[in-house]
């Protein structure tokens, strides 16, 4: 599940447990539904959605929808929700994905994705044509790209999901900070692997960051801990959700 503000101040929210997109008001009401609750798409269809996870908008106001667990692409709807075109399959190559995560886009109308299983993030252009890719990175998470001033892209990304590499260094998980082409500049836990200490991480599934530049992580601590703790038990209380202050 994620949440995503418009440039208007809505909310868009994506569902992969009710396979839906909803887009509402900060109060609640309900302005529009993509998809039927709790009624998926045919597994790896491609078709609107099973299990979609993100949402973004370009700056032409199309609404660009990753998907997800159990599909392999990215869905374009029309401000009013009319679909568009969709794109991408399941496989390694330019354009296919395995885990489509996240999604986000810039001020140019390059839409940036999450392809979490394949270790990288993918660009397009609005109409779904391969750009780029960037690699060097281990299973990214969640994506955020402010607009205007300051084309750097913030990506979560989560450790290791085997028990035979669970202990390895330099996997994370961490926070990375790329220029919008993909070049490190600075990167944020990570060295020797998950922890609930300042610097650390459990497992960065969310960001934000607010005007000020502060970044806002959101963990999936609770459901994350046997792949990073195996057997280990788990404490009552977890962090879900931490803020590093711009310095």
């Amino acid at each position: 599940d994620s949440i995503h503000i418009g440039p208007d101040g809505t909310l868009y929210l994506t569902d992969d447990g009710s396979h839906t997109v909803r887009r509402c008001t900060p109060e609640g009401k309900v302005l529009m539904e993509l998809g039927v609750p709790g009624t998926p798409a045919p597994f790896m269809s491609n078709e609107p959605f099973h299990r979609c996870t993100h949402t973004a908008i370009s700056p032409d106001g199309h609404l660009f929808v990753s998907d997800g667990y159990g599909n392999a692409c990215v869905h374009k709807y029309t401000p009013d929700g009319r679909l568009v075109k969709s794109w991408g399959e399941s496989g390694t190559g330019p354009g296919q994905f395995n885990i489509v995560h996240n999604i986000t886009a810039d001020d140019d109308g390059w839409i940036y994705v999450a392809d979490r299983e394949n270790h990288r993030v993918q660009v397009f252009d609005t109409e779904g044509r391969y750009e780029a890719q960037w690699n060097n990175l281990h299973r990214p998470c969640g994506l955020y790209m402010p607009r205007g001033s300051c084309p750097h892209c913030f990506i979560g990304e989560l450790g290791p999901g085997m028990a035979v590499n669970r202990h390895h260094p330099n996997l994370g998980p961490r926070l990375s900070i790329v220029t919008n082409e993909g070049e490190l500049i600075a990167r944020l836990g990570g060295e020797d692997g998950p922890g609930q200490e300042p610097g650390k991480f459990l497992a960065p599934h969310g960001l934000a960051v607010d005007s000020r530049g502060d970044i806002y992580v959101g963990e999936v601590a609770y459901t994350n801990w046997p792949s990073s703790f195996g057997d280990e038990p788990r404490p009552r209380w977890l962090r879900t959700l931490q803020k590093l202050e711009k310095v």
